[in-house]
Parts: structure tokens; C-alpha cells; sequence
């Protein structure tokens, strides 16, 4: 992920505490919920899609509801790091939710995160049926936790080069 974007979306989501985890799936939504000091990310819910927009109507309910700030959004690359058809998609899910929900939003390399969750959930003998409704959730919360792990470290990073003398 480009640092210089992490930076200009950590400086843009300033208008909320909060930031919301997107994992865009053709049949669910996961949500995720970081705190408020932007440390922790929790699973929020899962938005079964009907159709865009009630989607982006219950999306714009909860950024509401929470004071969120931003968006990161699972960008599912193919494991060479190219764009198919499903990165397309994702984008133009952002692009046509901009108009209604005006914050700004960051993609989030989003590989592997359903499968990371899914043998977590596997190694707890989580039963199938609840690993289906947990697991875009969880996604969510994954990535979400990936991208404010990667701005903490930045702001880290930055703390720690020695001022101009």
C-alpha cells in the first residue's frame, strides 16, 4: 500500500474519529468498526446486498451513527497483486457511493483476509453455519486492522525521525 495515500487518508478521515472496515463481497457486506482512538478494529455486521441503494442507505446509516471519518475498503487484488473483474467491481461500488456518503476512502489489499479468518474461525471449531455469518465480519475487521496497524506505524515512524537542525 502507498504510504503517501495511508498519510493523505489518515489527514482526510480527520473529520471523524472512526473508520469503517469494507469487505465487498457479490452476496454480503462486512463491516467493521475501529475505536476511537483508531487502535482496535471490531466486527460491526453484515449487510446481506439487495440491491445499491439500500446498501449504500444502510452503509451512510451507520457512518452516521458512529461519527465515522473514513472508509477502508477491501481492494480484492489477484494473488500476483493484478485487478480482475472483482477489484472493477469494488471500484465502482466506491465511485458511485461517493455521491451519497461523502468521506474519504482508502483501498486496502484485501488478500487472503476471508481465508486468514476462515481457519481461524476453523482452528476454534467454529460449526459452518456460524462461520458464514461471521466470516465477512470478521474480513472486515481484518483488513480494517491492517490498514490502522500500517498508519500507526507510520505515525511511529515519523516520531521517531530526528527533528531538522
Amino acid at each position: 500500500m502507498d504510504t503517501d495515500a495511508i498519510r493523505a487518508f489518515a489527514q482526510a478521515s480527520r473529520g471523524g474519529p472512526r473508520l469503517i472496515g469494507v469487505d465487498l463481497g457479490t452476496r454480503t457486506i462486512g463491516l467493521a468498526l475501529s475505536d476511537l482512538g483508531r487502535q482496535i478494529a471490531s466486527p460491526l455486521e453484515t449487510i446481506r446486498r439487495v440491491k445499491f441503494t439500500p446498501d449504500a442507505a444502510r452503509l451512510r446509516l451507520l457512518c452516521e451513527r458512529h461519527a465515522v471519518g473514513g472508509l477502508v475498503v477491501g481492494l480484492p487484488l489477484n494473488m500476483d497483486g493484478s485487478e480482475g473483474v472483482r477489484v472493477q467491481s469494488t471500484r465502482s461500488f466506491v465511485r458511485n457511493l461517493k455521491p451519497l456518503l461523502d468521506l474519504p476512502v482508502l483501498f486496502h489489499d484485501e488478500r487472503l483476509s476471508t481465508a486468514v479468518v476462515t481457519r481461524a474461525l476453523i482452528e476454534a471449531d467454529t460449526s459452518r453455519a456460524r462461520r458464514s455469518q461471521l466470516v465477512d465480519k470478521l474480513a472486515a475487521a481484518y483488513i480494517l486492522q491492517g490498514c490502522l496497524d500500517r498508519m500507526r506505524g507510520l505515525v511511529e515512524s515519523e516520531d521517531d525521525e530526528p527533528e531538522p537542525g
